[in-house]
């Protein structure tokens, strides 16, 4: 009986083991690719050329779900007096401030003194209680 008792133990433990095994590689493989993301959105605005820091001109609104992704309204304001287009790299996080997505978002053609919106929209699917932050705003 012993015997019997200590081979359940044991495969129990190695079952266990595979199992953190396969979730840690699973995180790995998700930790990559949320990376792989946030590198391309900062390869995005990285290719805007004279652009200026315009964070203050810009302002993210409540995430709704769109079909099976996840939206935010960005607005931006033109506080110069010629037309101006912007380019906003748009950080989604879970409600404690986790990473979850990130997209760039072009809005074109504001007129001077005028708000002009655009839509950021998840690259996948983004569950829970999520929100919307600007984590780069370039006028140009």
């Amino acid at each position: 009986m012993r015997r019997t008792t200590a081979v359940l133990s044991l495969t129990a433990a190695l079952a266990l083991t595979g199992c953190d095994t396969i979730a840690d590689k699973a995180g790995e493989v998700v930790s990559s690719a949320t990376a792989a993301v946030a590198s391309a959105a900062q390869d995005k605005m990285n290719e805007v050329k004279d652009g200026v820091n315009a964070r203050g001109d810009v302002k993210a609104g409540p995430t709704s779900t769109d079909g099976d992704r996840t939206v935010a309204e960005i607005t931006a304001t033109n506080p110069k007096d010629k037309d101006a287009d912007y380019t906003v790299m748009v950080t989604f996080r879970d409600g404690e401030g986790n990473f979850l997505d990130s997209v760039v978002v072009t809005i074109d053609g504001v007129g001077p003194g005028a708000s002009k919106s655009g839509t950021a929209r998840s690259n996948r699917t983004l569950s829970g209680d999520t929100r919307a932050e600007i984590a780069q705003a370039l006028r140009h």
